[in-house]
């Protein structure tokens, strides 16, 4: 920068001595000594835009949260050998071609552990209208760390994979095994000192279990009395009466961590590199609806969503939905399928173009989905409100 780019610079002569703060020749240097308090002052004044430079690019607390890519559930991605392959593929069952697009939406995210943002790159996203800077430890407990973020992130994914095919298959009345087994158990809980890890519940009240919903059903028929849970454990079934609790939002539980295991009359495999969580969930299981239905789910239309999903077809919150509609606008989606549990974050942020329609199971997303590609007004589908 030249100096009289700088108003508070002024230009000085090139040759004058005084510009160098050097002694005048034929003078005493003593007449031309610095004022203490005016280096003092440029002392400080120089430490504050160090330290104020430093700052600038020391490690900051938050996360960023921007638009990512989206991806064709019923399309195709470039495979390990770089050509084309379906997204999803289904071997062992009667697949039909399929047209249009039912994007999943992803959010790029920056900062957190193992990736640190500074305060410059935070600044800039809170200037992004389409960025959300949110403090770090929202997004991540304390002291994870890159690697158990990455591990997390690809179990999320392959588990929301399996409940993807388990609900789409229940979806169309297509039958398969789902294993219910204990995890874990919440210490002095109904389910500790009964149960133990391992063991794999068969029968709740002599009623199959065969699914999440069919223990959560019984658990709430109980109303808090004794049921009576029948587990395999070694091979060799026991029975033990367990008494539920209240827990959450009304809920009877047992405390017990489940860990869900399927046995799929075919295979069902999801070429997504890259990508890891759980949000997917609900895409990926439209996605093998089409795949396995006759004619065109989407009637040739760009669709786009998000939501985790069960394998009983239940529709769950994610984060980052504003930018994901932000992505599915960008790619040219026309229709948005929202967890009804994000209306309070999608009233407000809805881009441009873009219709959204509020989901909470498998069930009224894919019937979403068939009216609209039959040419139904959007507006006389359940919507998300600002109240």
């Amino acid at each position: 920068m030249r100096p009289s780019d700088n108003p508070y610079d002024p230009p000085v002569p090139p040759h004058d001595p005084a510009a160098f703060n050097a002694p005048v020749p034929g003078q005493s240097p003593s007449l031309h000594r610095t004022d203490p308090r005016s280096r003092a002052l440029v002392i400080s004044g120089a430490l504050t835009l160090a330290l104020g430079a430093v700052a600038v690019f020391l490690p900051a607390p938050y996360v960023v949260e921007s638009p990512g890519p989206t991806f064709n559930t019923v399309g195709t991605v470039k495979g390990e050998n770089g050509e084309d392959t379906p997204l999803i593929e289904i071997e062992g069952s009667q697949t039909y071609p399929t047209n249009g697009d039912l994007d999943l939406t992803t959010v790029y995210v920056s900062g957190g552990p193992g990736s640190a943002m500074s305060f410059l790159e935070a600044v800039g996203a809170w200037l992004n209208p389409e960025d959300a800077v949110v403090p770090e430890e929202f997004v991540y407990p304390r002291g994870t760390t890159g690697e158990q973020v990455d591990e997390q992130n690809a179990a999320a994914m392959t588990s929301s994979q399996e409940a993807a095919v388990a609900a789409a298959l229940r979806e169309l009345d297509i039958a398969f095994t789902e294993e219910l087994a204990v995890a874990d158990l919440v210490e002095d809980s109904p389910a500790s000192g009964v149960l133990q890890p391992g063991d794999t519940l068969i029968r709740v009240d002599g009623t199959d279990i065969n699914g999440i919903d069919t223990l959560r059903t019984k658990l709430q028929e109980s109303g808090g009395d004794p049921v009576e849970v029948t587990y395999r454990r070694d091979g060799e079934e026991q029975t033990a009466a367990l008494t539920p609790v209240p827990g959450d939002a009304g809920s009877y539980q047992l405390g017990i961590y489940l860990a869900t295991s399927f046995d799929f009359p075919f295979d069902v495999s999801i070429a997504l590199n890259n990508v890891g969580g759980p949000s997917a969930g609900m895409m990926f299981a439209l996605g093998i609806i089409d795949r396995l239905t006759p004619g065109e789910l989407t009637g040739g239309k760009h669709f786009a969503g998000t939501g985790t999903i069960d394998s009983a077809g239940n529709v769950g919150a994610i984060g980052g939905i504003a930018q994901k509609m932000a992505g599915a606008a960008d790619a040219g989606a026309e229709f948005f399928l929202a967890p009804a549990d994000n209306c309070g974050e999608v009233a407000g942020n809805i881009p441009d173009g873009l219709d959204v329609v509020r989901v909470s199971t498998l069930d009224e997303a894919r019937s979403a989905v068939e009216e609209l590609a039959a040419g139904s007004d959007p507006a006389g589908l359940a919507q998300c409100t600002a109240d």
